[in-house]
């Protein structure tokens, strides 16, 4: 390779990198596997030892990942960095780390203890009280300060024992397998992203601007590290552990305190034997010096202490037979292939499954049933195919195609443009039928308070609800209701009762937001309601008709079409409107001065106090009209936090802009 291919590579692999960990760090998104990155990362360093004249302080190899973020609250200025640890993955390096250390030392105590995989977290305590919690940011310079996020999580002690008169500890902030297997079934009932794994869930959770969130989800946290104290004297991580542990704070208790490479070594091998039976990830074992005063003697680099490394294990694959790609249908519509193959023996676990993902996760491998695949397991939770290995492959195979219609209910299946995910868009299909119910009773619809995702599953499996017109036939079920305790007591009882009761007054669009036609939304269904002034004429409308209403595409329009054509969901909008409820608009009248009636709105970006859907839907029902693109039409332009191109539009062509403040404003005028 001469020296240009070189250069080159090194400018790849940063840029490469670089994104990567703004997906990680910034945007609790990653799209490859800590090994992959470990590689990127390995071979960027390969490089630069090599040829040392292209090594800059800007390299990722020379600073720590993430940059600080906006989300939670203010930045604030570190007082101790919060750098990352130099990761090694063979026994050979950390025999070299110990014993390097141990050359340039003498006598030295090194302590051994897992890395939990989180999101760090910084702790300042003022005469024992919890002042202040920061993230790492970009862990040199700043952080984020999430302190009212902090307060909510047990783990996270508020008045210390025995106060020093400054203290910061530097954690991990965490979320055990079983929240996270709750939390995304709770994302998956709403009809919201899931997240990849434990961590991404924890970060993003822990930056959330609303802390009964944080609270919700159950996040955990351990303490690792000792940044500063005044006020009291700690010679080494132990101590620091044994003071911390008496002021109730939860430290990484499985830890082993080693003189030599032999006794680290140990120590790493039982971390690794016990890793699958922890009830939380851990992403490798942390090798650290114990004395504070020979800490200070190794120093740090501008990106990692001297005095610990990061041991990362080797993910274990196994080959096995493929059998079978089962499809499941998500509460959203959306397909998933599975893959069923001969059990594997995967970090002390028998695993037979892993999700194939979508179509072109499955062309991408080229996997076929009957071919032999990798298994591995990602994040020591998740299994995963990781490959085929295709010199086994059988004779006569055939590539694997999802078939076009819905298991379930046999709808045909949609891809959307520039999507991966293919989807059952048939709001009736009975896979569905949770989501569609919290849909319709949900704030951007019916709005049925009481109405949610702990009574409707009751209500299914008691057999009450099996369509949205059930919903209206719960009164002729009071007194089961009650012995069930579906509600609670009477009062309750009643109230829910009337609430429901109460929304056959709502508006046509409400109602044919909550009917779940895929695409359609509040603000779509309100353009379609004003248009055709109802269910009458809405229901008889062609095609051709239905994209006269603007920003109604042709697939809207056929979706629209089909709904009201389909003889299950016209009986079920004639059961509805025997019930008595709204289906046709009154020709409403709005004050000629109303800063809103008549007016042309368009959102962008998110807005802290609304989602997109309601804040639409407050604007049309007091005459505003809402559009999704900007245009010369566009009389102003809601702007929330990280807003996008249309913002630059608006400025082009002199439309209005309103912040979140201003929006409240109108609405109270």
């Amino acid at each position: 390779m001469d020296i240009s291919q070189v250069k080159s590579e090194i400018l790849q692999l940063r840029k490469e990198i670089r994104r990567h960990n703004r997906k990680y760090y910034e945007l609790d998104a990653p799209e490859i596997s800590d090994e992959e990155y470990d590689k990127l990362m390995t071979r960027l360093r390969e490089l630069e030892e090599a040829y040392p004249e292209f090594v800059t302080a800007t390299s990722p190899t020379q600073t720590v990942g993430g940059a600080a973020r906006r989300t939670a609250g203010k930045l604030v200025a570190h007082d101790v960095p919060m750098l990352s640890l130099q990761d090694v993955f063979n026994r050979g390096d950390v025999e070299n780390f110990v014993n390097d250390t141990i050359d340039k030392l003498g006598e030295v105590e090194f302590v051994v203890e897992e890395k939990i995989d989180g999101l760090s977290l910084a702790l300042r305590y003022v005469d024992g009280e919890l002042k202040q919690a920061i993230t790492r940011g970009d862990g040199v310079n700043q952080g984020e300060d999430v302190t009212e996020n902090a307060r909510v999580i047990d783990d996270v002690i508020q008045h210390l024992l025995y106060a020093p008169k400054y203290l910061e500890i530097r954690g991990e902030v965490y979320m055990t397998r079983e929240n996270f297997l709750s939390t995304n079934a709770r994302q998956e009932r709403l009809g919201l992203k899931t997240f990849a794994n434990p961590r991404n869930c924890a970060a993003g959770t822990l930056r959330q601007l609303d802390s009964r969130i944080v609270r919700e989800r159950k996040l955990s946290m351990f303490v690792f590290n000792l940044q500063k104290i005044d006020g009291h004297e700690l010679d080494s991580h132990t101590a620091a552990y044994e003071f911390m542990a008496r002021n109730g704070i939860k430290i990484i208790s499985n830890y082993a305190v080693c003189k030599n490479f032999d006794e680290v070594w140990r120590a790493i091998e039982d971390i690794g034997t016990r890793r699958d039976k922890l009830d939380y990830d851990i992403d490798g074992a942390v090798v650290k010096v114990n004395s504070f005063a020979q800490r200070e003697i190794l120093g740090a680099t501008s990106k990692f202490p001297r005095w610990a490394v990061a041991y990362k294990y080797p993910p274990v694959e196994r080959e096995t037979i493929l059998r079978d790609i089962e499809l499941s249908v998500g509460r959203t519509g959306r397909i998933t292939p599975t893959a069923i193959f001969d059990a594997v023996n995967l970090n002390g676990t028998k695993v037979e499954r892993a999700t194939l993902h979508n179509q072109d996760f499955i062309d991408g491998l080229d996997v076929r049933i009957g071919d032999t695949i990798r298994v591995y397991k990602s994040g020591e939770i998740i299994p995963r195919v990781s490959g085929v290995v295709t010199s086994k492959r059988p004779e006569n195979s055939a590539p694997y195609k999802l078939p076009d219609t819905c298991p379930v209910c046999g709808h045909e299946l949609e891809r959307e443009d520039d999507a991966v995910d293919v989807r059952c868009v048939n709001p009736n299909c009975p896979a569905q039928l949770e989501n569609h119910l919290l849909n319709f009773v949900g704030r951007n619809a019916m709005d049925i308070k009481g109405l949610g995702e702990t009574s409707l599953p009751k209500l299914i499996d008691a057999g009450f609800v099996r369509n949205v017109a059930d919903i209206y036939r719960l009164h002729e079920h009071r007194d089961e209701l009650l012995t069930l305790k579906i509600f609670g007591l009477a009062k309750a009882t009643d109230k829910i009762l009337d609430a429901i009761a109460a929304s056959k007054k709502n508006s046509p669009a409400r109602l044919l937001t909550g009917l779940g036609i895929f695409g359609v939304g509040s603000a779509a269904a309100a353009d379609l309601i004003r248009h055709f002034g109802g269910f009458d004429k809405l229901s008889r409308a062609t095609v051709d008709e239905l994209q006269l209403v603007p920003d109604i595409g042709e697939k809207t329009a056929q979706r629209v079409k089909e709904f009201f054509d389909d003889t299950d969901n016209q009986k079920i909008l004639e059961e509805l409107i025997d019930m008595g409820l709204t289906v046709e608009t009154e020709q409403k009248t709005f004050d000629e001065t109303s800063p809103i009636a008549g007016k042309v709105f368009v959102l962008t970006g998110t807005l802290a106090n609304y989602k997109r859907d309601a804040a639409a839907a407050l604007l049309t029902e007091r005459g505003g009209i809402v559009k999704n693109s900007v245009t010369k039409a566009t009389n102003y332009l809601i702007v929330g936090e990280k807003p996008g191109s249309k913002l630059t539009k608006a400025q082009t062509l002199g439309v209005k802009i309103l912040s979140e403040d201003d929006f409240e404003k109108l609405l109270a005028e």
